[in-house]
């Protein structure tokens, strides 16, 4: 039983520290929380763009260079 006390109380110490260090952060206003989202898509857009296009490309020099050296 002194654990369960132990264990309940070490929870409300931290959940009352994680309350004082939320009230001490900024947050963003919501302009500039949704530019942010839109640089984080767009970049996702254009990461996943890079890597699909890398990807097809080296697909198709791999299976050519697998022909050539097949003699096929």
């Amino acid at each position: 039983m002194e654990r369960l006390k132990r264990v309940v109380e070490a929870v409300k110490i931290f959940f009352d520290e994680v309350i004082g260090e939320m009230k001490k952060s900024s947050w963003p206003e919501r302009q500039e929380l949704f530019e942010s989202t839109v640089v984080v898509i767009f970049s996702l857009l254009l990461l996943s763009t890079f890597v699909g296009v890398s990807d097809k490309i080296l697909v198709t020099l791999f299976t050519w260079l697998l022909k050539m050296s097949s003699g096929g």
